[in-house]
């Protein structure tokens, strides 16, 4: 996180302080930011809601959250006690009018005796089902009115399909302008997907190539190991194309696809973005077959355990027609990237746990090396590593060493905790420093999170309308169903295996070569 100026004082309301999200990720990010000196000397967090236990027993299960989540590492008793200081809890039923009187006249005290005017933070760590009511709320006690200070944090899911998400942005348009909805997506806030961006315009050599003229493909993958464990109430009513492809994967995209901006600005960013997502080919009712697979996992075998079928989860329904399992292949027809397909996709249950984006280069135009020389050759790849390992991978030909003429595949390799000696910071301390910044840049705009929910709409259209007659169709454990496969191969290509796999192969393939050579 490069270093810039402290936000200014700050008040940072929870809303769903006792929840699952502040315990694991909210509370432990601001704990970190404190420690590492990055929150004004002036900042207050509430926690508003109901906590269903004391004051006391609330902050020691916070604690246990950040002993066990912090990139820091357990808390010092001193440290704890100078953080929790700054903390305090509005015990009100939400649904009251008067629990958002309450809060106004508890940020007026807290103003007051700072003696200046805070940053306003309206953090809504709460089911969707709740963005309406609290908003109205923050509106009746007149806590929107101040348009450069007052912010509400909306975490996703943003709506569960393209009206859902225009009536929502309607609802906030209603009450808050858009420079003060910050609309958060965690994947956004990653160390390497915001280093996209870096590694193409601030290094000569990559953007003049990057482009139809020199790129095959792209591809986009979150496999994820994990089931849905406890999420199953949520996980039934959105599935894998709603979950993780419609924001987390639609924004990757974006950040490798998108046009240079003339500024950093957070507006010129997020048009770029958007100008993407508008130029993303339209997918027919009736070709939805041949640019999207689904599938859901059965039982299986995953690193020698034995992983139960999805309708087997907690809360799931035994019949369960939810997708945990997406594929899709996408064209953004523009100068830029006519005729490129962007492959996504992404599984619950799958054989490893990574994130990457790997980008394919074209073949050299003409050959000039012998057939002999070329045994086991690989197009040239760059790889993008997000998770587990964050890091940039470039693999390319080689000669090999020996008296004969042999190409072999290289990794060129940079990871962050190599280069830099220290550990990334989390994504959500990122992205709560930007929020009471006022920064916008990593954040959707409305009219980027309608024109992701657009891309998509026919397919959900289409899935909600066929019964899909096969499922489970993959086995926990494996890459995905057969039709995935189906998908890419119909173009002549291959998913591409995960960084550490691939590498193995690689030296895999170098040591057979220089075996046959000798």
């Amino acid at each position: 996180m490069a270093r810039q100026e402290k936000p200014q004082p700050t008040i940072f309301t929870i809303f769903g302080a006792a929840g699952d999200l502040a315990w694991r990720k909210l509370i432990p990010a601001l704990y970190d930011l404190f420690m590492d000196g990055w929150l004004p000397d002036k900042f207050s967090i509430l926690g508003m809601g109901h906590l269903h236990t004391t004051k006391t027993k609330y902050l020691n299960q916070l604690r246990k959250g950040v002993d066990q989540y912090s990139r820091l590492g357990e808390t010092k008793k001193d440290d704890w006690k100078k953080f929790v200081s700054h903390l305090d809890v509005v015990e009100a039923e939400l649904g009251q009018k008067k629990a958002y009187q309450e809060l106004s006249d508890r940020l007026d005290q807290i103003e007051g005796k700072w003696s200046e005017k805070a940053e306003r933070v309206f953090y809504l760590a709460m089911p969707p089902s709740m963005i309406g009511p609290i908003s109205e709320g923050l509106g009746k006690a007149k806590l929107n009115r101040q348009r450069e200070r007052a912010r509400i944090v909306v975490e996703k899911p943003f709506g569960s399909d393209l009206a859902s998400a225009r009536k929502l942005n309607r609802l906030l348009g209603k009450i808050f302008e858009e420079n003060q909805v910050f609309r958060i997506d965690h994947f956004l806030g990653r160390e390497t997907v915001q280093n996209i961006l870096a590694f193409r315009l601030a290094n000569t050599m990559f953007e003049p190539i990057w482009n139809q003229h020199y790129i095959d493909h792209v591809q986009i993958n979150v496999p994820e190991q994990l089931g849905v464990e406890h999420r199953g109430h949520y996980y039934e009513k959105a599935g894998a194309l709603r979950d993780m492809i419609q924001n987390h994967l639609l924004q990757i995209l974006c950040l490798v696809a998108m046009e240079a901006p003339i500024t950093f600005d957070d507006n010129e960013v997020r048009n770029k973005k958007v100008d993407v997502l508008h130029a993303i080919r339209s997918i027919p009712h009736d070709q939805v077959h041949e640019f999207a697979v689904r599938g859901q996992y059965g039982g299986g075998w995953l690193e020698g355990e034995h992983a139960q079928g999805y309708r087997q989860e907690p809360n799931v329904d035994p019949e369960s027609l939810t997708e945990t399992y997406a594929a899709v292949k996408l064209f953004v027809d523009n100068w830029r990237w006519q005729g490129v397909p962007f492959y996504l996709r992404t599984g619950k249950r799958l054989a490893k746990r990574i994130t990457e984006v790997s980008i394919q280069f074209r073949p050299v135009p003409h050959q000039t090396f012998p057939p002999r020389a070329l045994q086991g050759r690989q197009p040239n790849r760059l790889i993008i590593a997000i998770q587990p390992e964050e890091g940039i991978l470039l693999r390319f030909e080689s000669k090999q060493p020996g008296p004969s003429l042999h190409l072999a595949p290289v990794m060129m390799q940079f990871f962050y905790k190599e280069a830099f000696h220290t550990k990334p910071v989390a994504p959500y301390e990122t992205l709560l420093l930007d929020i009471m910044r006022g920064d916008a840049t990593l954040f959707m705009r409305a009219d980027q999170a309608e024109a992701a929910w657009q891309v998509i709409q026919p397919i959900l259209d289409v899935w909600g309308e066929q019964r899909p007659t096969d499922f489970p169709n993959y086995q926990a454990g494996s890459w995905g169903p057969e039709e995935a496969e189906v998908l890419i191969a119909r173009d002549g290509r291959t998913w591409a295996m995960p960084t550490i796999l691939q590498c193995q192969e690689d030296l895999a393939t170098c040591r057979v070569h220089s075996v046959d050579e000798s």
